[in-house]
């Protein structure tokens, strides 16, 4: 009794049991988890400009609409090439003594997962236009406007980053439209989220729940229908070249009516859907980037897409095989 009446004793004791059941519950396991779960080996830093862009992507609360991971669901598909795993995040260091960052996993899709979107649409142009005004990309969209981190100017300097936007999103403004340092530090972050491939020998987590394919609308044969060219067009092209294949203007080129696109020989469009494009920067088009190579899109899947473009719009051109895609693909490929 006399160890209960001591209260030097007793406060003593039970601080040493909590000092040590916290090592054990708490601190050890946070270091073996920590050398479990290392950053992986090709795993890039955050430029200087990407961290800053990253303060601005918490700032204007962006994660409370995008999510940074990828389930392994086979629906997540679309946002990556694999499920996230806990080494995507073992790199996230604090922002500075004073403050801790959240990995920005996020809980709710209102918009897009951008754990890839750094390779999904890795064009600088396209995202400073959708940041500018979303509507002008995608017509449906509900995400804000961010014009304030941009500036109309009558002359801009020569290292100033000119936006092409269509005269009816300038409501009235005459000049040109210039991002300003929080836009590209922003769109520097967004870049800069791309999954990282494992390394040789780990074992990739598979997507679980696949979705069956439907048969073929006359049913009865087995058979099963391709890829849909208008889905998949609406996921990797839409967002550039538009709903209408009219693309936008001084922005992104239309495929409607294209001499590329109605082309009988296949072969350049085939190449510029894997390699990507540069050829019109003259004319104010942003180089394309390698949308078949960057989205790991397979033969069928870009014979559907170019089926789509090459017989929506008024466009008449003759359907191409995905066999002899192939061919081309593996003739063209960098």
């Amino acid at each position: 009794m006399e160890f209960f009446d001591n209260q030097k004793k007793l406060f003593g004791a039970t601080f040493i049991m909590f000092l040590g059941l916290t090592i054990l519950v708490a601190i050890l396991p946070a270091f073996r988890n920590q050398r479990n779960n290392a950053p992986l080996p090709d795993a890039p830093p955050l430029s200087a400009e990407a961290v800053k862009g990253k303060a601005v992507f918490i700032a204007n609360g962006c994660v409370a609409c995008h999510t940074q991971q990828v389930r392994n669901l086979d629906m997540d598909k679309t946002w990556g090439s694999r499920p996230s795993i806990a080494a995507d995040y073992a790199d996230i260091h604090r922002t500075d003594i004073w403050r801790n960052t959240a990995t920005l996993m996020g809980t709710e899709r209102t918009g897009p997962d951008l754990t890839n979107i750094g390779t999904r649409q890795p064009s600088r142009e396209w995202n400073l236009v959708h940041l500018f005004n979303p509507r002008i990309v995608v017509k449906e969209s509900v995400m804000p406007a961010y014009p304030w981190m941009f500036t109309i100017k009558d002359e801009p300097g020569k290292d100033d980053v000119v936006v092409n936007v269509p005269e009816e999103f300038l409501k009235g403004k005459t000049g040109k439209v210039v991002a300003k340092a929080d836009a590209l530090n922003l769109v520097a972050y967004l870049q800069s989220l791309k999954q990282v491939p494992l390394p040789d020998g780990r074992p990739v987590p598979e997507f679980l729940y696949k979705r069956e394919e439907k048969s073929t609308a006359g049913g009865g044969t087995g058979e099963t229908k391709g890829p849909d060219g208008a889905a998949l067009y609406a996921t990797n092209c839409q967002s550039c070249h538009q709903p209408n294949g009219e693309g936008l203007k001084g922005a992104f080129p239309p495929l409607k009516g294209s001499k590329i696109v109605l082309d009988d020989n296949p072969e350049t469009m085939v190449n510029i859907i894997m390699n990507g494009y540069n050829g019109r920067e003259s004319e104010g088009f942003p180089p394309m980037p390698a949308v078949g190579t960057d989205n790991k899109l397979s033969a069928e899947e870009i014979a559907a897409i170019m089926n789509h473009e090459r017989t929506s719009w008024g466009n008449s051109a003759r359907q191409v095989t995905p066999e002899e895609i192939q061919k081309i693909i593996d003739a063209v490929k960098q």
